[in-house]
């Protein structure tokens, strides 16, 4: 979704009330699925007349496209601060993965919400990894220069590491929820250290 189909508010007011909505659609399509939630559904959670949606939103996909954009700069603001002022590469893997588990605990509808887009519109899908994947690459690559991190591919290590923090995300946040994050990413940069495979 193209940031010029969304009108973005001009007031305080006006931003308070579209954060309501976007809230409780992250809310109801979180728990109901994208197909089986209304637009009626939105404004009743969000206590705002339905039209009042489409003063920001042309239509339910459009506040849905926003949602996904919302998540990629949320999860990447969210690392960059917990990672703020950190050089050693390993320990902003370390910490960026801490945060990423963190702030899926806050919001655990985030995995429902992302993953469907896959049966909603694949390009969404497609989109949303391969924006984040480009923009992980692009700090593997200087990693890479500056000799903290080993050769190879940078997307495919990107893509490896965005693997690893996505299905520990829904091992040790949405599986068991009461798991203790900092020792799940300690062993995660442990096996990283090591290396998994045994060799004569």
């Amino acid at each position: 979704m193209e940031p010029d189909q969304i009108k973005m508010p001009k007031t305080l007011r006006g931003m308070q009330t579209l954060n309501k909505i976007v809230r409780a659609a992250e809310r109801v399509i979180g728990k109901k699925g994208y197909h089986n939630t209304s637009i009626n559904d939105i404004a009743t959670r969000a206590k705002v007349a339905p039209g009042t949606l489409y003063i920001y939103f042309p239509d339910k996909l459009s506040l849905y496209c926003y949602l996904l954009n919302q998540y990629s700069h949320m999860i990447r603001q969210s690392i960059a601060k917990r990672c703020e002022g950190l050089t050693d590469r390993r320990e902003i893997e370390r910490m960026g993965m801490l945060a990423y588990l963190e702030y899926i605990r806050k919001k655990p509808y985030i995995y429902n919400i992302i993953w469907e887009s896959l049966f909603i519109d694949k390009r969404l899908f497609e989109s949303y990894y391969e924006t984040f994947g480009s923009r992980y690459a692009k700090h593997v690559s200087h990693a890479q220069k500056e000799g903290s991190m080993t050769e190879g591919d940078p997307i495919m290590m990107a893509y490896i590491l965005m693997g690893i923090s996505n299905f520990i995300g829904l091992k040790y946040v949405m599986f068991d929820k009461d798991s203790d994050l900092e020792p799940v990413v300690d062993e995660v940069m442990r096996l990283l250290d090591k290396g998994l495979f045994n060799r004569d």
